[in-house]
This record gives structure tokens, sequence and C-alpha cells, in this order.
């Protein structure tokens, strides 16, 4: 179940959150008033066990696709069977909204719409091109959203990272797409690479890794980000080997070489947040 939750990825999305709020949405209060707000829990938590659920019932419609595409983890996924799997997926829902139900209204409202955005994508919009990739991009930062909205902060400097992250999300997506042709394909998914072609869908991971370097100029020489700067001039050289490595990719291969780098690129992002200020714990306990 853990493998089908993907329990690793909720939890670097759980510091994420934490780190973006200590960091970034909320960098004036005290550590202990971020840290220890029960607000804020419910609202990490209520996003984790949603998260967890839009898994399950991704795994639960592409469990066909993914005895092509990642056999070795489809055998491991099968050990649970599907009914304790929409089990487990109408549990995590039902705690995550209840959860949200501490905090507002509006924060049930929130999630309820997310819950069904994620299903809603898993059902319909992730065989389409554009769309799918568009849509998935946009409920992956959503639990940022939710912190964005309990801190009510509209600093120009959240909507620069907000947009790098997006474009890197983005390009990870197509990338995913790539490195799944063979499943797609057999299943008739209507992703980017089948409707125009691997090399349309090379062409647009090079114009968003282009793009990349608009929020990158912002954040390095318009806003105060620390050390910060450290990943930006990482990440930027991790993206020029990216598009070497794609322009004489042919294989699945090579496809999952360049979607580690991303997401190399976006955990490293999440720690270096750290690095925005170095003696924030001192300063603010």
């Amino acid at each position: 179940m853990f493998s089908v939750v993907r329990g690793y990825n909720i939890l670097v999305i759980v510091v994420a959150q934490y780190l973006a709020a200590i960091y970034i949405m909320a960098p004036d209060k005290p550590l202990s008033h971020v840290v220890f707000d029960l607000n804020l829990l419910m609202l990490v938590l209520a996003s984790a066990a949603t998260i967890a659920g839009g898994y399950i019932i991704n795994n639960f419609y592409d469990s066909e696709k993914d005895l092509i595409n990642r056999p070795i983890k489809s055998r491991l996924d099968r050990l649970v069977s599907q009914n304790t799997k929409l089990s487990f997926y109408f549990v995590l829902n039902f705690l995550a909204v209840i959860m949200a139900s501490y905090v507002s209204f509006r924060a049930v409202v929130f999630f309820s719409f997310y819950i069904f955005g994620i299903w809603f994508y898993s059902h319909k919009l992730k065989r389409l091109p554009f769309i799918g990739n568009l849509t998935s991009a946009t409920l992956t930062i959503t639990p940022f959203f939710a912190i964005f909205m309990y801190y009510k902060n509209f600093e120009t400097v959240i909507f620069v990272h907000a947009t790098y992250l997006f474009l890197i999300i983005s390009m990870r997506e197509l990338t995913k797409d790539l490195e799944n042709i063979k499943g797609d394909l057999a299943l008739n998914y209507q992703t980017i690479p089948i409707a125009y072609g691997e090399r349309a869908s090379k062409m647009m991971l090079s114009i968003l890794s282009v793009l990349t370097l608009i929020p990158t100029y912002l954040l390095l020489f318009r806003y105060q980000i620390g050390h910060m700067y450290l990943f930006f001039y990482l990440s930027t050289v991790l993206l020029f080997v990216f598009l070497m490595i794609l322009w004489r990719s042919k294989t699945k291969t090579h496809y999952l070489i360049l979607h580690n780098i991303l997401k190399f690129i976006i955990l490293a992002g999440v720690f270096s947040i750290l690095l925005i200020d170095v003696s924030v714990i001192l300063n603010r306990i």
C-alpha cells in the first residue's frame, strides 16, 4: 500500500509545505507559531490524505497501462486488491474532509473540489493531450495553494516561485508521457507524444526549459532569496544537461534519465528553501 500511495512523494510534499510556510508564506511569524499551528497541521494532513487517495484512484484506472510501463511496480501494487484500494481511497478522502472541517467551511469546499478534480483527471482528462498535462501540473501545486490561501500572503515573489515550480512539473509530466509512450499507445491514451509525435514533444520541453529562465532571472536578481541562488544556478546547469540528453534520446531508458533529472531538481528545490535564511532556526524560535 505504501507503494500504491507513493508514501515517499507524500513525505516530500509535507516537508515542502512546511518549509514553504516557514520561509515563503509566513516569513515574519515566529517559527513556533508556524510549526505548532494546528490549522496548518490539519491543512497539511488533509493535503497528504487527498494526494494519497489520488495516487490510489490513479493506480486503479491505470492498472492495465502500468503492467506495460512499470511491470515490477505493478506486480507489487497488485498484492493489494482493488477492493481494498477503493476502500482505502474513500477512507482517505473522508479523513481529508474531516481534517479540513477543523480549519473552516471554505477549507472543506476547497478539498472537496480538489478531490473531485483528482478523480476527474484520473478518469477522463489524463487521456487528453495538453489538458491532461496542464491539469496534472495544476493539481500537483494545489496543496501549496491551500497554504497560500491560509496565510493570505500576496507578495509577488510567491507567484514567481510558483511559476518556476509549475514549469518544472509541466516538463516532468511531458517527460513521463515520453517515457510511457508504449503503454499509452497500447491503451489509446492521446498524450502529446502520441498525438503530435516525439519531436514536437521535445520542442515543447525545450520551450518550457527556456521559459524557466524568466522566473530564475527574477528570483536571482529582483528578489532576496538568500543562499537559495545556489539552487537556481545548479538547476540551470541541470536543465542545460537535460536539453542535451533530450535531443539524443530515443529509448525509455533515456527518458527515464531525463525524468530523474527533473525529479532531482524538484527535490533539491524543496530542501534548498532552507537556504533562503540559514539562521531562521536561531532567530525565529
